[in-house]
């Protein structure tokens, strides 16, 4: 079984923000796989799908980006999915707008989400696509910046990279995720 993980904040204010990307590729997940997340614990969204690969879970953590560890890890426990069958999506601030990073491991770089996820999981050891949101203008507080919507320039580089990693996910649940970083990296 495998668990696809989208981080990002509840609430329509969040909504098609920066830091919501990872919401953003699961739901585009959801859609083309006619899998609503309909599903709710551990103050999560999520939705089980069955597909020729096996099973996938897709995740949507309701807990606020800070604290995605808090429903992550209780939730791979009910399902028993162990940390190398997990993907987390998220917003990354040292890449430009649009361009995709896959890793296997790393530091959590600044980004509270993934550092509650290592916090909770014991480990930095997890599958990973970043998705490259750019650096705030100067003067521009970084919270501020991620919790704002992209711009009209940017709305279709962002719409191309949330399909590219749609394909990076379904590329993994027939590839090993090594060979997926070297498609799409």
């Amino acid at each position: 079984m495998k668990l696809i993980i989208g981080l990002g904040n509840p609430g329509k204010p969040y909504e098609y923000t920066r830091h919501n990307i990872g919401f953003e590729v699961i739901d585009a997940l959801a859609k083309e796989w006619n899998a609503p997340l309909t599903q709710s614990k551990f103050n999560g969204m999520y939705a089980t799908v069955h597909r020729p690969e096996g099973k996938v879970i897709l995740l949507k953590p309701l807990t606020y980006m800070n604290l995605s560890g808090e429903c992550v890890r209780p939730l791979m426990e009910y399902f028993d999915i162990d940390v190398e069958d997990i993907i987390v999506i998220y917003d990354d601030l040292d890449l430009e707008t649009g361009k995709l990073r896959l890793r296997q491991k790393g530091s959590a770089g600044g980004h509270n989400g993934i550092k509650s996820l290592i916090q909770h999981l014991g480990t930095q050891q997890f599958n990973r696509i970043r998705v490259g949101v750019s650096r705030p203008p100067a003067g521009m507080k970084v919270s501020d910046y991620v919790l704002a919507k992209f711009s009209k320039e940017d709305a279709p580089i962002v719409t191309d990279a949330i399909q590219k990693s749609v394909a990076a996910v379904e590329t993994s649940l027939k590839k090993s995720f090594v060979d997926v970083m070297n498609e799409f990296n």
